[in-house]
């Protein structure tokens, strides 16, 4: 045999056991490698975690297929690359892709089906060498998990995008989406949230979608406060058994034998989240003859519970230039009322500045007549998570209010070194309770005067997580202005404090998750469509054709010889 017969079989062995090798080597360890620079493809440990808790059969069901806009094919190439990564952990992980318009005999019934499951298609603009043309697009999955079924949102609603800047930021939550709808599907219910009454709180009706939302991974249940006066140890009791505490905008004072089941409640470990208006008015007041009304300090009688946790709500408004729209009749037209639109400055509009995981990547908050809050030195470690802009200050009360301040003029003078103003506050530490060093309204042999660690957070609005209704008197999405037509992030903030409050931090850790997506710059390759098409398109080709002919060159000027 000639050696360079027996070198290329020896080659060719070594080539063929290191493949072998390699196959052993892959069944027994099991990795995935992701080469992309913000690793957007590693799963987090978290995600992980919840992929473990599918023992069986968990199918994804994602309506995104067919002729897409060119956005819309990255959101779904982003989410088949993501799903393949959840099913590489787990097989029982199953999903498919359909066009729910691609049957047009089976298309209206089916998109009627989407529609009473709460999945809204979205209709855009498609804008090709600016030819413009409408589509519809569901960017919804849903997941089934033994007989349970729930909605994953694969479009981000940011106010004031445009459509590629409204994916880029769904696919940075493209993880938390997924893996949020898993766990909801998969996990059963263990934490209690209580939703406290008997004190002029928001009606159930005002709370729904937040109550709804709240269900999907929690029990919960209304609980009032009105059984204290007859049985105050009973009441603090049946409130221990409950993780969590939502008091939503009362409007009557609570008696100090309240206050003391609240207190012990917060040092025996239960979390709180307070949302407080301490001035009274809403806009629903405003809309009169006179279009205007008076608002003034509320009484609660919790201020020295307050101030010994460590802040203090002021009975102020802040009045802010980053307001949200309103519409307003400014006259008629022949039979039609002519509507124009303003800046609301008792409403601001919040966009979070704070990189805590509570409020990273969120978008627009809305507020309705906010108070400041002010923090306090007491050994509680504090996070100002949402504040006004520094174009804010604070008015005092009581004020009235009224439309016409619309029109008002004002230079960036007026709110110099004033604004910055504290909206929402989340306080981290051993509270000591506020009847400490005092008589007590009911005697209470397990008082307790100093907590476990704990948490709550503040909102200084009530109105924050108030859905509105429609002309039906049903409720529309939190965060919703009908107004305006405007989604605010509302209902992302109030869940992400829950679920913080509730030490599910690490689905909130996958939401601050930082993507990098980098864009074709459209106008330069509209400019240059041709030369973008031979560089994207006809290079590769190119490249590929002349590699084929030199190596056909050299094979036969090699063996001709």
């Amino acid at each position: 045999m000639k050696p360079f017969t027996k070198q290329n079989l020896k080659t060719l062995g070594i080539t063929i056991f290191i493949l072998v090798v390699l196959n052993v080597l892959g069944t027994l360890f099991f990795h995935r490698f992701d080469l992309t620079k913000d690793k957007r493809y590693t799963l987090s440990p978290t995600s992980l975690g919840i992929v473990k808790q599918v023992k069986n059969p968990l199918s994804i069901k994602i309506y995104m297929a067919g002729d897409l806009p060119a956005d819309f094919r990255r959101l779904q190439q982003e989410t088949k690359q993501l799903l393949e990564e959840f099913q590489a952990y787990n097989s029982n992980i199953v999903f498919e892709f359909v066009d729910p318009l691609e049957n047009e005999d089976e298309s209206e019934e089916l998109t009627k089906s989407l529609f009473q499951k709460g999945l809204t298609p979205v209709n855009i603009t498609v804008d090709d060498k600016g030819k413009q043309s409408q589509a519809m697009v569901f960017p919804w999955a849903v997941a089934v998990y033994n007989n349970k079924e729930v909605n994953i949102p694969l479009l981000k609603n940011i106010m004031g995008s445009s459509t590629t800047q409204k994916v880029i930021g769904s696919i940075q939550h493209l993880e938390y989406s997924i893996a949020d709808a898993i766990n909801k599907v998969t996990k059963n219910k263990q934490k209690k949230v209580a939703i406290i009454k008997g004190n002029g709180e928001l009606n159930e009706i005002h709370v729904a979608k937040m109550l709804m939302q709240i269900r999907e991974s929690y029990f919960i249940g209304p609980f009032t406060l009105d059984s204290v006066a007859k049985d105050p140890n009973g009441t603090l009791n049946a409130l221990k058994k409950y993780d969590l505490a939502i008091i939503s905008k009362p409007t009557e004072k609570f008696s100090d034998e309240e206050k003391e089941v609240l207190d012990q409640f917060i040092m025996n470990g239960g979390k709180t989240l307070w949302l407080i208006d301490q001035v009274a008015a809403d806009m629903d007041s405003l809309y009169n003859d006179m279009g205007a009304t008076l608002a003034y300090p509320r009484d609660l009688n919790l201020n020295d519970m307050f101030f010994k946790y460590g802040f203090r709500i002021n009975p102020d408004l802040i009045k802010d230039e980053q307001g949200t729209p309103i519409k307003l009749a400014t006259g008629e037209q022949g039979s039609a009322t002519q509507y124009q639109d303003f800046i609301w400055k008792f409403a601001p509009q919040v966009y979070p500045t704070s990189t805590h995981p509570i409020v990273k990547n969120l978008g627009g908050i809305k507020f309705d007549f906010a108070n400041p809050i002010d923090t306090l030195k007491n050994g509680i470690k504090k996070t100002v998570l949402l504040q006004s802009s520094q174009y804010s200050k604070t008015i005092g009360s009581p004020v009235e209010v009224n439309l016409n301040m619309v029109t008002e003029k004002t230079t960036p003078q007026d709110y110099l070194n004033k604004g910055n103003k504290p909206l929402a506050v989340l306080l981290e530490g051993s509270f000591h309770s506020a009847f400490e060093n005092r008589v007590l309204p009911f005697k209470d042999n397990s008082f307790t005067v100093q907590g476990k660690p704990n948490k709550m957070i503040v909102v200084a609005d009530g109105d924050i997580a108030r859905n509105q209704l429609d002309k039906n008197m049903m409720p529309v999405e939190l965060g919703y202005d009908q107004r305006t037509g405007q989604l605010y992030d509302n209902k992302d903030f109030i869940m992400n404090s829950i679920n913080y409050l509730l030490d599910d931090t690490g689905l909130i850790n996958i939401r601050s998750k930082d993507v990098e997506l980098p864009l074709l710059d459209k106008e330069k390759v509209y400019e240059s469509y041709t030369f973008t098409q031979f560089i994207t398109i006809g290079v590769p080709i190119l490249i590929l054709l002349v590699f084929g002919l030199v190596f056909t060159f050299v094979r036969k000027r090699k063996y001709s010889k």
